[in-house]
């Protein structure tokens, strides 16, 4: 019941805190950390991600879309003829004619393609927040890795250097004839064992080192304790809604929506067809006639504009849809990250505690076996507890600090995004 309420409990006091760290997202400052890299690194990391550098290429290809979206398809056109002409009895006549001509855009076009362009810029820049977010998402991963690696391989040479300890021990009691020759076997074998288990936690953190020197060349490694892991603060209970409304999925599929609403909108323009005007000069006669005039032409639209402007329209409805899809993802996946950080916190504390008992029982089981009151078979045998204790509450602590971190990753309260 206890643990109940303390769960219960913890998921409110969660759910009632993230906004403090996120009702003012916009102005938000990012937090200090110390066991992750400061603001300034992480941000230039994220920058050389190949998934950001690809959607500032498309931010960049956008801001070219929408000036040609501004400007408008048509162009002057310029044209002429020259011609000679026989009249029976009365020679020949040298004629020509100029024409300038240019379709324009009616009925709004113009303002609807500039908002077009625009609109295709606001999408890529939501894309761009997307791809940091992902990009700064695998970053925090990578790091946590790495640095749970690191303390996972300092404590196993910690219980190296203990089963060396051990094993010297249990080889100078055989020679004063305190310990049996199946004692020092079962020793060696622990001392073997405590190797593999050193040597393979050296390879862990030399892989995951490896991969973020690999991923960010130019991000120092500096290996720092892992905190104990803390629930937030309290504030205001709408955080959820807020943070989903901010996400930028949820901004990118907002922006999605109304440029294909805008595309619709353009469309439906384009079932009143553009005219396209223009002068023109000629030359008849000898030269004896002088021609100036205009010239007006405009398409007859047909079944082809009208399908194309129905088409449209289901494809805002599919926008909208998706829009609603992207709102209840985030809502759940928001949800689900507040429970798991709850629950990763008491996972963590239960952990803890357990790591801390068996602790202490390999200390007394230690020095029972100093003082001749245990055998070497049932020493190890609470060592080996106290190493996986041990090892689950290092397990614990990372997950806990991970869920944490994702969240107020998600939130934008981690790492600044950085100038779009």
């Amino acid at each position: 019941m206890k643990r109940m309420n303390f769960r219960a409990s913890a998921c409110a006091f969660a759910a009632a805190a993230l906004l403090s760290l996120v009702c003012g997202m916009a102005q938000a400052q990012p937090m200090a950390t110390v066991e992750l890299p400061d603001a300034e690194q992480a941000t230039t990391a994220i920058a050389q991600d190949p998934s950001v550098a690809q959607a500032r290429a498309a931010l960049e290809a956008a801001s070219h879309g929408a000036a040609m979206l501004s400007a408008g398809p048509y162009e002057w056109t310029v044209g002429g003829t020259a011609q000679r002409r026989r009249v029976d009895g009365n020679g020949s006549s040298n004629e020509w004619n100029i024409q300038m001509e240019r379709p324009i855009r009616i009925g709004g076009k113009a303002e609807l393609d500039r908002k077009l362009g625009q609109s295709s810029l606001d999408l890529a820049r939501a894309q761009l927040a997307v791809a940091r977010t992902s990009a700064a998402r695998t970053l925090l991963d990578s790091w946590l890795d790495w640095q749970a690696a690191s303390q996972a391989r300092t404590a196993l040479d910690d219980q190296l250097r203990i089963a060396e300890e051990n094993q010297r021990t249990v080889e100078l009691r055989q020679k004063a004839g305190d310990a049996s020759r199946l004692d020092v076997n079962v020793a060696q074998g622990d001392l073997a064992e405590a190797r593999r288990q050193a040597a393979e936690a050296r390879t862990n953190e030399a892989k995951a080192a490896e991969s973020l020197r690999l991923r960010y060349p130019a991000l120092p490694l500096r290996a720092a304790p892992l905190p104990d892991p803390t629930l937030f603060e309290a504030g205001d209970t709408a955080w959820r809604e807020r943070m989903v409304a901010e996400h930028p999925l949820m901004l990118a599929a907002t922006q999605n929506l109304r440029m294909t609403e805008l595309r619709a909108d353009r469309l439906r323009a384009e079932r009143t067809p553009d005219p396209t005007v223009g002068v023109f000069m000629a030359s008849e006669a000898r030269r004896t006639e002088r021609i100036v005039g205009v010239s007006f032409s405009i398409p007859l639209g047909g079944t082809y504009r009208q399908a194309a402007a129905l088409e449209a329209l289901r494809q805002v409805d599919v926008a909208r849809a998706g829009l609603e899809v992207q709102r209840r993802e985030l809502d759940l996946q928001v949800a689900a990250q507040l429970q798991d950080v709850a629950g990763s916190v008491e996972r963590w504390q239960l952990a803890e505690q357990a790591a801390t008992a068996l602790r202490e029982t390999a200390r007394l089981s230690q020095r029972a076996y100093a003082a001749g009151e245990l055998d070497v078979q049932a020493l190890l045998l609470v060592r080996r507890q106290a190493l996986s204790a041990a090892t689950a509450a290092q397990d614990a602590r990372a997950s806990a600090l991970r869920a944490r971190y994702r969240l107020l990753l998600d939130a934008g309260a981690l790492w600044p995004q950085g100038p779009i």
